[in-house]
């Protein structure tokens, strides 16, 4: 009999309910309220769509200058006095010293010659004798000759006043050459008045 009353008694205590503790009720509604606030977070995170705005017309701002700031007006500059007119000097002052004497210049008598002087004679007393020029005229034709140039001179200066043909070289290029070129000539002031000047034009050049 005792073994049917320790089963009885096992079997009872399976059978009565015992309630569950409270921290489970409050674990399961903690766990609840926290998915539901989880979920509710997740819901307004949730990015809003765009939304297309019509095209808005271009705005024109106008720009209003300020009107330029008045320039003062220039100061006064003072000025200066003119300077006092020079004294003005008589235009003509009364010498007291009497003038300086002028070198008297030697006067030199003309030459008088029989006739012209012939070159070699010349040649040594003349200061300046350049030689006439071979016109390009002349040499691109072959152009010769020969001929005698007459010089007048001056007694006092010693240049040749004039120059003229007495035998043409048979060329009027070449006549005009040797006359152009005496008239340069130069002697020693008193002692030439007339020369002949023989001329002689060849492909080299011109000699006297």
């Amino acid at each position: 009999m005792a073994e049917p009353l320790a089963q009885t008694s096992k079997e009872a205590r399976v059978l009565i309910y015992r309630p569950p503790p409270r921290w489970y009720f409050w674990t399961a509604l903690g766990a609840a309220l926290g998915i539901h606030l989880a979920a509710v977070v997740a819901s307004q995170r949730r990015e809003a769509p765009a939304v297309e705005l019509p095209p808005q017309p271009p705005q024109v701002v106008e720009a209003v200058l300020a009107p330029p700031e008045a320039t003062p007006p220039p100061e006064d500059i003072p000025i200066p006095e003119p300077p006092p007119p020079p004294e003005v000097q008589p235009e003509f002052v009364e010498e007291r010293t009497p003038p300086p004497k002028q070198p008297q210049t030697a006067k030199f008598a003309p030459v008088k010659s029989p006739g012209p002087m012939s070159m070699s004679k010349a040649k040594a007393l003349a200061l300046y004798a350049p030689r006439p020029q071979y016109p390009y005229e002349a040499r691109s034709r072959h152009v010769t000759g020969s001929g005698v140039i007459v010089a007048t001179v001056d007694a006092g200066s010693g240049n040749v006043t004039s120059a003229s043909v007495s035998s043409s070289t048979g060329s009027p290029i070449l006549d005009n050459a040797a006359t152009s070129a005496f008239r340069q000539w130069r002697f020693r002031p008193g002692t030439v008045s007339k020369v002949n000047i023989p001329i002689t034009f060849t492909m080299t050049g011109a000699s006297y």
